[in-house]
């Protein structure tokens, strides 16, 4: 089989990597496994090249100039700088992996989508946000050959709600590293707690995922203050509600994290190190993702690859990767504080649902995921 060249522009990927960086991680690091006929080129920003060489070492990895640090810059780079790139190296495929991509690239072209909610409920994103990721998710879809989405239901709200889409839209569901989320040690758990800031012995319930309104962070803080409450009435103690993840813009639930004191058993973590996660979500008594919908909810699979007891919601792609090894409630504060109180009262069906995740987190592989990319490539090639 005649080797296929392709450019996996990587420019997009955030300073702390978040979810877009582990899809690309995942992806080019098990392209190879996937089709030894690729040559896969990834170009990344300079502070990103020696990671991605680490962890892809059958990738050749590009720096972009420094001044793509700039969100501006960078898309003026995309657009005059990468398609040359890709030329001097006889790309015959460039994967754009985060919505934008080049209009002069004019030889294979894949992109990813990673959410139609930009469309279905523009509410939940900014009003620049929404307005730039609808625009280019449509002129993706309707001019690009290839698209991929991580889940069905993201597949589905894209032909509900874009007309005229020309592109073969394929779902390509996201794998998990269980290298970074296995169950952990007592060690680790230990190490998270301290990342964490709780006080020793303090048992937790977890939350991963940046703060932003589709989070729905403020009805988590309520029922957590709920089930704080009700349950300090036949004296009985609350895990501490531990946020781990930037803040995005979602101003109630920061106005809220703002006013939270010591008694209120709250921690805002901030960004923690991937290496504490596996301490972090598995260490939990469980984790809560109250998600009103997501694209796909990687947090969800990584915290049952840990062998997390997760409690989120059945809106857009979360059933599709929680399956019934996750525990379901309505997003709302009421329906939150009667789910985690159960929880807390049920120590054998957490027991239950931990067995159940790690078996329903290994049939998410990045294998499976590089599979259905290596076909797009080679298809979009042709």
């Amino acid at each position: 089989m005649p080797q296929t060249t392709v450019l996996v522009d990587g420019t997009a990927v955030p300073r702390d990597l978040g979810g877009v960086g582990r899809y690309v991680e995942g992806v080019v690091s098990h392209l190879a496994a996937a089709d030894a006929g690729l040559d896969v080129h990834l170009v990344v920003r300079p502070g990103h090249a020696e990671h991605f060489a680490a962890i892809a070492p059958d990738v050749t990895v590009h720096r972009a100039p420094a001044w793509t640090d700039s969100v501006p810059l960078r898309f003026l780079w995309e657009q005059t700088g990468l398609p040359a790139l890709g030329r001097r190296l006889g790309a015959s495929v460039l994967h754009s992996p985060h919505y934008t991509f080049p209009f002069g690239w004019r030889r294979g072209s894949v992109v990813t989508l990673h959410d139609a909610t930009f469309f279905s409920n523009p509410e939940w994103h900014s009003r620049l946000k929404r307005t730039f990721f609808t625009w280019w998710s449509r002129r993706s879809l309707r001019s690009r050959p290839v698209v991929l989405v991580p889940s069905a239901a993201t597949a589905t709200e894209a032909a509900r709600v874009v007309a005229g889409i020309r592109a073969d839209v394929r779902v390509a569901p996201l794998g998990v590293d269980r290298a970074r989320f296995h169950e952990p040690s007592v060690a680790e758990v230990e190490d998270a707690r301290i990342a964490a800031g709780l006080p020793d012995d303090a048992e937790w319930i977890a939350f991963l995922g940046t703060i932003e309104p589709r989070k729905n962070v403020t009805a988590l803080l309520d029922a957590h203050a709920a089930v704080r409450a009700a349950r300090a009435t036949t004296g009985s103690s609350t895990p501490w509600l531990v946020l781990s993840g930037a803040r995005g813009w979602d101003t109630s639930a920061t106005e809220r994290l703002d006013a939270l004191q010591d008694d209120d058993h709250v921690v805002e973590a901030g960004y923690l190190p991937l290496e504490d996660l596996a301490g972090f979500l598995g260490g939990a008594r469980f984790v809560v993702y109250p998600s009103l919908g997501e694209g796909f909810g990687l947090p969800v699979v990584e915290a049952m690859a840990t062998g997390a007891c997760v409690l989120t919601t059945r809106r857009l792609s979360l059933p599709e990767v929680g399956g019934d090894a996750a525990v379901y409630t309505e997003p709302d504060a009421e329906s939150l504080a009667s789910a985690m109180a159960a929880l807390l009262d049920e120590p054998d069906r957490v027991a239950a649902h931990r067995t159940a995740a790690l078996d329903r987190a290994a049939s998410f592989t990045w294998d499976a995921t590089a599979a259905v990319h290596a076909a797009a490539y080679r298809e979009v090639a042709r």
